[in-house]
């Protein structure tokens, strides 16, 4: 029997949460805006011990979103923050910024750090760099084609995560763009209503002139204005590939879907997974599995592959 990779999602709500432990999941990433980027709802300390006692009854973990772009202002809290997530019970801080690194060290020595710099994590040298500094996973950028991914995990000994569904993030501003956008539209001092961004029922969207077919949603949150892919990420029929290679955390996005879909693609995830881990050597695909994704895909947001299978980019 192989080794079983986490299933890891993000949940907007603790009844998000419950719901998602029954699909499956394995482990949630929550946090509040301050500290974390592009998260679905706002977690806060008293929140976040909620969450860690609700996944830890149900042997589930709970990691904290620490990446955001930190000022100062916002560093000289960390180390309060980071007292109390440890006091909350999390198993693990994602963090981008090596100030959460160090306000970790002086304030949870003994907790898991998860080194995750969006599109920067795209090489080994890179991962055993922050590993020499107490990083114990490596999240990857999400341009990396497949051997790549290979390349990283064979020559690191820290585990190594990577997105297998959902949009991805490809334009982010700490200003809010279309707050400005809306104002800015303001004619003769009358007043423009601006609608409050973040929730997945908004339903905006950047069309290009010359690609008017694809649309890529937009959102503004405390975090400042988020582009979002035209597609979403599927690689459910390829898993195995990731799995042979011994990849520890599969994450599938969850930001701007309905708790439905949700659901839906992390049961299919789960029964992926279990059938791999269970007869390696007799795992087939069953298409039912992509059947039931695509039941509930916006018709208009292709599924692909991202970049596990171009050979540019990095």
């Amino acid at each position: 029997m192989a080794t079983k990779p986490e299933l890891l999602i993000d949940a907007g709500s603790l009844a998000d949460m419950e719901r998602l432990i029954a699909a499956g999941a394995d482990a949630f990433l929550i946090g509040e805006s301050r500290y974390g980027m592009r998260l679905p709802g706002d977690f806060d300390l008293a929140m976040m011990g909620e969450a860690v006692k609700l996944a830890h009854s149900h042997n589930v973990s709970v990691y904290a979103a620490v990446n955001n772009l930190m000022d100062n202002d916002t560093v000289e809290t960390l180390p309060a923050y980071i007292r109390g997530l440890a006091e909350a019970g999390v198993d693990a801080i994602v963090f981008g910024d090596p100030a959460v690194l160090m306000a970790a060290r002086a304030e949870a020595p003994g907790m898991k750090l998860h080194w995750n710099a969006e599109m920067t994590s795209t090489n080994f040298a890179t991962a055993n760099y922050w590993g020499r500094r107490g990083a114990t996973r490596f999240v990857l950028a999400r341009e990396l084609n497949m051997d790549q991914v290979i390349d990283i995990k064979k020559n690191t000994e820290l585990e190594v995560q990577v997105q297998v569904h959902g949009l991805t993030n490809i334009y982010h501003s700490k200003r809010p763009l279309v707050q400005n956008y809306f104002q800015h539209q303001a004619k003769n001092g009358e007043t423009v209503s601006v609608p409050v961004y973040g929730r997945r029922e908004d339903g905006l969207y950047l069309v290009e002139a010359e690609r008017p077919g694809e649309r890529f949603p937009i959102y503004e949150d405390a975090g400042g204005t988020h582009i979002m892919s035209s597609d979403d990420l599927c690689m459910i029929e390829n898993l195995h590939e990731l799995m042979e290679v011994n990849i520890d955390s599969f994450r599938i996005e969850g930001l701007l879907k309905s708790i439905e879909y949700n659901e839906t693609v992390v049961r299919a995830y789960r029964a992926a997974i279990d059938a791999y881990c269970a007869d390696p050597e007799g795992y087939a695909f069953n298409e039912e599995w992509l059947e039931e994704i695509v039941k509930v895909q916006d018709p208009s947001r292709e599924l692909s592959y991202g970049f596990f299978y171009k050979e540019q980019v990095y």
